[in-house]
């Protein structure tokens, strides 16, 4: 693993005030790793090539007390399976393909323009967001690679 992802290990557990065992080091270093959105079994093949001795248990335990400290995001995406992300990632919002399960992750800075602008026309402030987007390739598309 790269030393830079092990001081972020080490600073986001200071900030949330949790231990840092060698199980949460791994799969934070995991997590912060992972270019997708792992549930709690993906993330726990993932652990288990670095450390066999890592359970499922763990790993669970692990992602509730990191999310429940802020440290992590959860997704629940139509699949209905909770997967998550490192919170250290800037805003940003999701596209799902419904036919392969693919989470592509994108910012719109016009899209959060026009929500902020919908949220104040109405006489609120947004506190809190998500975008999902549910999305296939396009016919002309699918049969091509996706640009």
């Amino acid at each position: 693993m790269s030393p830079p992802a092990a001081i972020d290990i080490a600073q986001l557990c200071k900030e949330h005030g949790l231990r840092l065992t060698k199980p949460r080091k791994i799969i934070m270093e995991v997590l912060l790793n992972s270019s997708d959105h792992p549930d709690a079994v993906e993330l726990h093949r993932r652990v288990s090539r670095i450390d066999p001795g890592i359970a499922i248990a763990t790993v669970y335990r692990t992602l509730s007390m990191l999310q429940e400290k802020g440290a992590l995001e959860r997704h629940t995406f139509s699949d209905g399976r909770a997967r998550y992300e490192t919170a250290a990632h800037e805003h940003h919002d999701h596209l799902i393909n419904v036919d392969t399960g693919e989470v592509i992750e994108f910012r719109s800075d016009e899209i959060e323009r026009l929500q902020e602008e919908i949220a104040r026309s109405r006489g609120f402030e947004i506190v809190s967001h998500k975008l999902e987007i549910y999305v296939r390739p396009l016919k002309d598309q699918a049969k091509g690679s996706r640009r």
